[in-house]
């Protein structure tokens, strides 16, 4: 009974969001034919598909889905990484907390792509600037559910280990990461999406490869079905920086 009970659940979830996608497809088509918009501006959905067939076919796309999915994935590991062992310190040392979370609160309420001039100045054109950006937009919502899985230990369970004379790593172990993991595994969920707005937008300003560039390039071509020429018209664009 209760496995037929999580795989309706599970049906009904996908369910919902296939029935959510859908809706927004058929109005997104009513409006183009409706208004008769410009492919240029807003393409219906058929040409889109077929654009976007036509990238995967020809391979064009594949350079630059490699190249956000390592930035993307290089980027929340250590971001998550840097948010675990920062949100543990914090709440075993107050005095550091104190002392960085105010920096940590203004880096996360700063508008990213108000950031990335700077990281590109600082870090330069390339793979270290987008990095850092990435890190940037997933440290703290990592850090928050670390902090907050820890400070939702109960006291009497650190006093039984205590009782118990259990050592550091018991207690780390057995306790503080196992009341840390649904607060932890939330903030992760959070952690990947930012990771992939933060490679995109980075791409997006600053980039020459990547799912951001073709953006870039779809807008300022006036491709917005896809970009599927963006690979091979690459000279074209940087010509167009150069200006």
């Amino acid at each position: 009974m209760k496995k037929n009970g999580n795989l309706q659940g599970l049906l009904r979830t996908i369910g919902e969001y296939a029935l959510s996608v859908g809706v927004f497809i058929a109005l997104w088509w009513i409006y183009v034919a409706v208004k008769h918009v410009p492919a240029y501006i807003l393409p219906s959905p058929p040409k889109v598909w077929s654009s976007l067939v036509k990238m995967f076919v020809k391979g064009t796309v594949y350079a630059h889905l490699w190249t956000t999915t390592y930035e993307v994935i290089l980027g929340f590991v250590i971001g998550a990484f840097l948010g675990i062992v920062l949100g543990y310190v914090f709440i075993k040392i107050d005095a550091l907390k104190t002392m960085l979370m105010p920096y940590l609160i203004f880096l996360q309420t700063a508008p990213k792509i108000a950031l990335v001039p700077l990281f590109v100045v600082w870090f330069g054109i390339g793979l270290v600037s987008k990095v850092v950006l990435i890190i940037s937009m997933v440290l703290f919502p990592v850090l928050s559910g670390m902090m907050l899985g820890l400070e939702s230990i109960p006291p009497d369970v650190r006093n039984l280990m205590k009782i118990l004379k259990a050592s550091k790593w018991q207690v780390f172990s057995q306790v503080e990461m196992q009341y840390s993991l649904p607060a932890l595994f939330a903030s992760l969920k959070v952690g990947i999406v930012q990771a992939v707005i933060g490679a995109i937008v980075a791409e997006w300003m600053s980039g020459k490869q990547g799912l951001g560039y073709i953006l870039t390039y779809a807008s300022s071509t006036y491709d917005t079905r896809c970009c599927s020429r963006a690979s091979s018209s690459r000279s074209f664009w940087e010509s167009r920086r150069i200006r």
